[in-house]
């Protein structure tokens, strides 16, 4: 199963779930639901945070946290 972190710059994914269960409450109050379309927008160079668009707007996210969110394949 493929993760949000392994996603390149303007390549999208549809979450399927979560591999942390106390971060998935964060990430779905944030708007990172499952079934919901996610587009990485911004790599940080050396393993740095990540911007994604997800629910109209941008998010961003530590590498750790984007290898939480599963993709559906």
């Amino acid at each position: 199963m493929k993760s949000l972190a392994s996603l390149g710059i303007n390549e999208k994914g549809i979450i399927k779930h979560f591999s942390d269960e106390q971060l998935s409450v964060k990430l779905i109050e944030m708007g990172c639901l499952p079934g919901t379309e996610v587009q990485i927008s911004f790599a940080a160079p050396f393993n740095g945070p990540i911007a994604i668009k997800v629910s109209g707007y941008h998010l961003s996210l530590r590498k750790e946290e984007a290898e939480c969110i599963l993709l559906e394949d």
